[in-house]
């Protein structure tokens, strides 16, 4: 098994410490250097090239986005951001990923070494994960600032199905409505591709529910630059708020959200709850929300990113009538959730990130 080489870059030496001994205990993976700002970093770069960087943002001589920065414009690597400015600086975050980041991992500023050890499983896995990332997608959507992908949550809190929130079976869905609801999930890498898909809807468009993994603090921050840059309206979700046409609702971090219907209308429930699949919110239960009150008046999406979370709601789409669509591996970040759906049988057509928002404007006007 080929080893995943890590550079650690923090002016912390108490991170830079647990940091490597949490990846140095781990098989598969190895610490190269762990060193306290970009400039030592680069000299130790000249002599063995990383697979993988975990990064801090602020450090003394040259901060984490500038180093970042030179990084992808010279010899794109994955980077995973660790840092206490993604706990309060949305603005910081949303640039860190602009810049070609690939994922972002939270630290507080107490209790850092604790936290650290306990949340080793989340590091760990997002390494791996960065390891085998699409390096040349992450360089080509390092062109405008998105916002954070959030944590999973530790695994002894977690639940594998959209169960503890939902119930699977029954459907409260219409045989046809005149209007459709596309739902779609997304995690590591969807940020830039939400951008791109809503960047090129027309305002006259289905009414949207999406679900982005992202911590809280950064939902608000993203839906706002977008619906800066679309057509159509981009808000967090609220409690109630109705699915309409040109109107894409996104989940609020650490709230799930549930598509109902009421007489020929859709709107939300914003609700807290159980993880499910490490995440809330959980893209399995949006889109098995969207399974029972929806059935084949729903388009279902499901986008790049880690793990497994939107499979198998997406089948439970796919069963009653929707019509599927998934990122293909080539365009995807990370072929994870996509990958998971078309192995379940759940997906009717992988397509580009390129071709999607016309995939879904397609299939959203077709009546049957």
């Amino acid at each position: 098994m080929k080893m995943i080489k890590v550079l650690v870059v923090d002016d912390s030496a108490v991170v830079r410490q647990v940091l490597t001994g949490l990846l140095e205990a781990t098989p598969g993976i190895t610490v190269t250097a762990a060193v306290a700002d970009p400039i030592l970093a680069m000299t130790r770069m000249q002599l063995q090239w990383p697979d993988v960087i975990v990064l801090d943002i602020e450090m003394p001589r040259m901060d984490g986005i500038t180093f970042l920065k030179k990084i992808m414009r010279e010899r794109p690597t994955p980077v995973v951001i660790c840092s206490t400015l993604t706990e309060k600086g949305a603005q910081t975050t949303m640039e860190a990923l602009a810049c070609g980041a690939f994922a972002i991992v939270t630290k507080p500023k107490l209790g850092l070494k604790q936290f650290l050890q306990d949340s080793s499983d989340d590091l760990i896995s997002a390494v791996k994960a960065a390891a085998g990332a699409n390096v040349r997608q992450l360089a080509l959507r390092s062109v405008a600032p998105p916002a954070a992908a959030a944590a999973p949550a530790p695994a002894s809190h977690q639940k594998n199905t959209a169960d503890v929130i939902l119930s699977a079976g029954g459907s409260n869905a219409m045989v046809r409505t005149t209007e459709r609801v596309v739902a779609i999930g997304t995690s590591t890498g969807g940020t830039q591709a939400l951008e791109e898909v809503l960047v090129a809807l027309p305002r006259v468009s289905p009414g949207i529910v999406i679900v982005q993994h992202m911590p809280e603090k950064f939902t608000a921050s993203f839906a706002q630059r977008l619906n800066g840059l679309c057509a159509i309206e981009v808000r967090e979700a609220k409690q109630g708020d109705r699915v309409m046409p040109g109107l894409a609702l996104i989940a609020p971090g650490g709230r799930h959200l549930l598509l109902q219907r009421s007489g020929a209308q859709y709107h939300v429930d914003v609700m807290d709850g159980p993880v499910v699949n490490r995440h809330r919110p959980s893209v399995d239960v949006l889109f098995r929300s969207v399974a029972k009150c929806a059935g084949k008046n729903a388009v279902g999406v499901i986008m790049t990113g880690m793990g497994d979370d939107g499979a198998r709601g997406l089948k439970e789409m796919h069963d009653a009538g929707a019509y599927t669509l998934a990122q293909d591996e080539a365009s995807s970040v990370v072929y994870g959730m996509p990958k998971e759906a078309v192995k379940l049988g759940a997906v009717d057509r992988s397509v580009a990130l390129s071709a999607m928002a016309q995939a879904i404007l397609t299939q959203a006007s077709v009546r049957t």
